[in-house]
């Protein structure tokens, strides 16, 4: 459960005043420990795994849609 571990952990770190590299950098953490995360849950079906997954997927879309910046209004 090591991998569990890795994304709580991933979960904890603070979020404020990041670069554009490093927004780009969390976001594909985030991706990788989401399909990493979706391959123990395959075979396991635990709900935790699906919990922590749902709130890495919530974060790497906060960080990607900072990335993408505001839709141009017309």
């Amino acid at each position: 459960m090591d991998l569990v571990e890795k994304a709580l952990e991933f979960e904890k770190r603070k979020m404020r005043s990041l670069s554009t590299s490093d927004r780009v950098k969390i976001a594909r953490e985030a991706k990788a420990l989401i399909l990493d995360l979706n391959q123990i849950y395959k075979v396991k079906k635990d709900e935790k795994i699906m919990d922590i997954m749902k709130r890495l997927t919530a974060i790497k879309r906060k960080v990607e849609k900072r990335l993408k910046g505001a839709p141009l209004t017309v």
